[in-house]
């Protein structure tokens, strides 16, 4: 319910969607404590308001959801993750398009500076000492496999490439939906709850680069890439008093909300 209410999502939403968009009715509990249903177990379901679009992302604010409905998908047989090395944002980004938009079926992208990727449990990533740019691929094992060697040879040229199998793609991937470098670097020094405060940025893809620089430039901060560029996590010290008119000026220009 929790995960409706706020429409989380990781880092498969660029091809697997949101939440909302598997959410196909629920039963509720609205602020009058009245019983209320919409939506039902089926795909085609077209009866009455579409609640369940209302609701997802509403955080809690309109009613309380006990019990949900949702499509899934199959699990993978196999995941696994191409590695590039050592690209700055920028030429980061313009590899994750380009694996987005080829016939690799890419279903993650994202990037992580030298900061961020030595805080990492996965000793490919966090001893390479220098930024990480990572792409998943899923489905069966021979498949994944060809797509793999594929897209490195596709993303040769942006800088030396590594691949992660199974075990250590779940880690990877995990840390970067969960911002496990953020809080571990919260552990590390010490600081309590409101030490610092972290923005979710969604700006376009193409865009995020830009932004990212922009933001770095007027304000001491760290932050990584995912959603192919598409998603900024930024990590800001609280007692910066034009840190919010730093970060929405930045985001202004391109039409992306934080």
């Amino acid at each position: 319910g929790g995960t409706f209410a706020c429409n989380l999502a990781g880092s498969g939403r660029i091809r697997a969607g949101a939440a909302r968009d598997h959410l196909l009715g629920f039963r509720a509990v609205s602020g009058r404590g009245e019983v209320f249903k919409s939506g039902g177990r089926v795909v085609k379901n077209v009866t009455g308001y579409d609640l369940c679009k209302l609701l997802t992302g509403s955080f809690g604010t309109l009613a309380v959801m006990t019990e949900v409905t949702f499509k899934v998908l199959p699990v993978p047989e196999k995941i696994r993750t191409v590695l590039v090395m050592g690209a700055g944002e920028a030429l980061a980004v313009d590899a994750m398009t380009r694996a987005l938009a080829g016939p690799h079926d890419v279903s993650a992208a994202a990037h992580l500076p030298a900061a961020i990727a030595a805080r990492s449990s996965v000793s490919y990533v966090a001893g390479a000492q220098a930024s990480v740019t990572a792409l998943r691929v899923e489905g069966p094992g021979p498949s994944a496999a060809i797509r793999c060697e594929a897209l490195r040879e596709a993303l040769a040229e942006f800088g030396d490439t590594q691949e992660l199998h199974g075990h250590n793609s779940g880690v990877l991937w995990r840390e970067v939906a969960d911002l496990a470098p953020f809080a571990d670097a919260a552990a590390a020094a010490g600081e309590g709850g409101d030490g610092r405060c972290v923005w979710r940025l969604s700006v376009p893809p193409a865009s995020g680069a830009a932004v990212a620089a922009a933001i770095c430039a007027g304000v001491e901060c760290e932050l990584y890439f995912d959603w192919g560029g598409g998603l900024i996590w930024l990590r800001i010290a609280a007692d910066a008093g034009a840190a919010a008119g730093i970060v929405r000026g930045a985001i202004n220009g391109c039409g992306g909300h934080a």
